[in-house]
C-alpha cells in the first residue's frame, strides 16, 4: 500500500498551534507519565514509547565479578524496561490512544536488531512501529545501508514497513541519495526538528511532508518557554504534530506502506507561473511530467552494450569463406580471391601457381583466361 504524504504550506509553519491538528507524545523509561493528567488534553491522539536498544543483554553472565554484576544489572534494567512498555501500552489503549514503538539503532547486526525490536515491541496490526536514526555516523549509529536492512528483516516477518525516525540533516541526506536508499527514502517520515518554521529546511524529495513532526523536546522547552506543555508530562518530553486532524491520523495509522514517488525534480520542467500568481505570494510551484530518469543499473547496461560496439569497431574481420589448406598465406589468399567461384581443379591450379616465388600476377591461369 502506498502512501501520499504531500503537504500544505501550513504543515511547514507551526501547525500545532491549529486547534485541530493531532498531536502524540513519544517517551522512554525515564520519562514519568501521569496518565490521568495526560488525557485530559483531547489533542493527544497516540502515545509511542521507546521498546527496544540495539541489541538484547547476553542471557549468560560470565568474567569477573564486575562483569558479572554489570551484566545482571542490564539484564534487570531489560527486564524492567520490558515490563514499563507493556503497561503503558495496556494503559495507553485504555485510553483510547494509538499505539507505537521505536528502535533506537545502533551499529551493525540489522537483521538481530529487528528481530530484537519485534520480539521486544510484539506488535499488534495496529501498532505503529519506528526505526530511530540518530544521526549519519556509523561508528554511532545504525549504517543507512543496515537501516534498509532492518526496514527489509521487519517487512519480512510482519508485513509492514515501519516509519523512520531522524533528524534535519539525516533526512536530509536519504533525500539528496534517493536513488541510493531507495527503501528509506520511502518510509513515512518522522521528522524531529525544533524551529517553528521548516519550509525551507524540509528534505524534499521523495518526501513531499511528514507523517509526524517532533517539534519540542529537550532541546527547546524548559521551564519558562515550551512550545507546547503536554500536562501530566515532564518538561522534556517530546511532542509531535501530523499534518491531519485526529480522525485522519487514527486513519493512517500506523504507516505500514511506502510512500509514493514523485515525478523527479531535477528532471522536471516546472510550469511557468503568472505574474499576477507570483506577485500575490507565495505560491506551489508546478512540475510537468518527464521521463522517469534512468537507474544506474540502466545507464550501465547502455553503456557497457556501447562499448562493446566501440570495441568491436577496432577488431579485424573474421573472413569464415576462406579454404581451410595447410600452409595457406597471403599468397595463396591472393591467388583464391583471383579465382572467384570456380572448381575445385581451379582452385588448386591457382593454388599450385602461386607456390612458385617465381610466379607472378602472369599465371598459367591468367592466360587461359585470356
Amino acid at each position: 500500500m502506498a502512501l501520499s504524504m504531500a503537504a500544505k504550506a501550513s504543515d511547514f509553519s507551526e501547525p500545532w498551534k491549529s486547534a485541530d491538528r493531532a498531536l502524540v507524545v513519544d517517551a522512554y523509561e525515564y520519562n514519568s507519565i501521569d496518565w490521568a493528567r495526560l488525557a485530559t488534553d483531547k489533542r493527544i491522539v497516540a502515545f509511542i514509547n521507546k521498546a527496544s536498544d540495539g541489541m538484547p543483554p547476553p542471557y549468560f553472565c560470565f568474567g569477573s565479578d564486575t562483569d558479572v554484576k554489570l551484566c545482571k544489572a542490564l539484564w534487570k534494567r531489560h527486564a524492567v524496561t520490558r515490563e514499563l512498555f507493556q503497561t503503558r501500552r495496556v494503559v495507553a489503549k485504555a485510553l483510547g490512544m494509538k499505539w507505537g514503538a521505536y528502535h533506537l539503532a545502533r551499529p551493525g547486526n540489522p537483521v538481530e536488531q529487528a528481530n530484537n525490536f519485534l520480539d521486544f515491541a510484539d506488535p499488534a496490526p495496529d501498532d505503529l512501529m519506528a526505526l530511530d536514526i540518530e544521526g549519519n555516523d556509523p561508528s554511532q549509529w545504525m549504517s543507512l545501508d543496515d537501516a534498509e536492512e532492518f526496514a527489509r528483516q521487519v517487512h519480512r516477518r510482519v508485513g509492514r514497513f515501519p516509519v523512520l525516525y531522524t533528524n534535519g540533516k539525516t533526512a536530509q541526506y536519504i533525500a539528496d541519495n534517493r536513488y541510493k536508499y531507495r527503501l528509506l527514502s520511502r518510509l513515512p517520515l518522522w521528522y524531529a526538528r525544533y524551529k517553528p518554521d521548516i519550509d525551507v529546511h524540509f528534505p524534499m524529495g521523495n518526501w513531499q511532508g511528514y507523517a509526524l513532526w517532533q517539534f519540542s523536546a529537550q532541546a527547546n522547552c524548559g521551564r519558562f518557554r515550551c512550545p507546547y506543555r503536554v500536562a501530566g508530562t515532564p518538561d522534556n518530553i517530546d511532542v509531535n504534530v501530523a499534518p491531519t486532524n485526529a480522525v485522519t491520523l487514527r486513519q493512517q495509522w500506523p504507516f505500514g506502506g511506502l510512500i509514493d514517488v514523485p515525478p523527479d525534480y531535477l528532471a522536471s520542467v516546472p510550469v511557468p507561473l503568472s505574474r499576477e500568481a507570483a506577485l500575490a505570494g507565495k505560491a506551489t510551484i508546478i512540475y510537468a511530467d518527464v521521463a522517469t530518469p534512468p537507474t544506474f543499473e540502466e545507464m550501465a547496461a547502455v553503456l557497457g552494450s556501447r562499448w562493446s560496439k566501440f570495441r568491436d569497431g577496432f577488431r579485424m574481420p573474421v573472413v569464415k569463406t576462406v579454404p581451410r589448406r595447410p600452409g595457406f598465406g597471403i599468397v595463396q589468399y591472393v591467388a583464391w580471391k583471383r579465382a572467384g567461384q570456380r572448381s575445385p581443379e581451379q582452385l588448386d591450379a591457382a593454388f599450385a601457381a602461386a607456390a612458385d616465388p617465381v610466379s607472378t600476377a602472369s599465371t598459367t591461369l591468367d592466360r587461359g583466361q585470356r
